[in-house]
């Protein structure tokens, strides 16, 4: 956990360094905009949204209310703001691959082995993200239908930042190994492999994500972040497919 928040912190400071703060620029618009728009709607929906949940609660369970009401709001938060990241990822993902690229070198000094050029490594970023929704959808899918299911609804807030958590660490640990040429499931097997700093990094990701104004910051840094954990943890692990 300590070394994960270290990492974020430091990687906040280091892509404002220069040479790297023309990589952020993208990415902080993009939050910004995105941002302000999931507020809004955010606002205009959210008491209907609540006021629906509570309704699906059975007679059985009124007593439960002063319980329920605030376990569903903070599922529905949840569910939001993860909304939110995950298309934010999305757009933000050229920029975000380009600035793992450029912080690796920083750090490590040497470039990821990588030898696509830029155009296709932007495209294939986009392609990355896609494989990335196909992983991510389905499983939000079933969590989201468990919040429907009286009785099981009681746990799906926990059962949201558990899955929060590890989304997070798959969306930017993915930067620096996809720069490397590791693939998807080779990644996914390495993030279990390591998962108590997967988890932390992830919660911390999380968190960073519900802070006001400060995550335009924190989400590039947690890039920066992910890259040091990669080459701290997993860089050195053997391909799954070698097991």
């Amino acid at each position: 956990m300590i070394y994960s928040l270290q990492a974020i912190i430091q990687g906040t400071r280091l892509v404002f360094e220069p040479g790297l703060r023309r990589f952020v620029i993208g990415p902080v618009l993009v939050n910004l905009l995105l941002y302000g728009g999931t507020l809004f709607y955010l606002f205009e929906n959210f008491g209907g949204w609540l006021d629906y949940g509570m309704r699906q609660i059975p007679g059985w369970l009124t007593w439960l209310e002063w319980l329920i009401w605030p376990l569903l709001v903070v599922a529905l938060a949840l569910i939001v703001f993860f909304t939110f990241t995950l298309v934010s990822n999305l757009i933000a993902a050229p920029f975000y691959g380009f600035l793992a690229e450029k912080v690796e070198t920083r750090v490590t000094g040497r470039p990821p082995s990588d030898e696509r050029g830029l155009m296709k490594a932007g495209v294939d970023a986009l392609g990355r993200e896609l494989v990335k929704l196909g992983y991510i959808l389905p499983r939000m899918a079933v969590l989201f239908l468990l919040g429907f299911v009286p009785g099981l609804n009681l746990i799906t807030p926990f059962l949201w930042a558990a899955f929060s958590a590890w989304m997070m660490a798959v969306q930017y640990l993915d930067y620096p190994m996809d720069n490397n040429q590791v693939g998807f499931t080779d990644m996914l097997g390495r993030l279990r492999g390591r998962w108590w700093p997967t988890l932390t990094y992830g919660a911390c990701m999380s968190v960073a994500t519900w802070v006001p104004v400060l995550n335009l910051i924190l989400l590039p840094g947690g890039v920066a972040g992910g890259v040091m954990l990669w080459d701290r943890y997993y860089r050195s692990m053997v391909p799954a497919t070698r097991r």
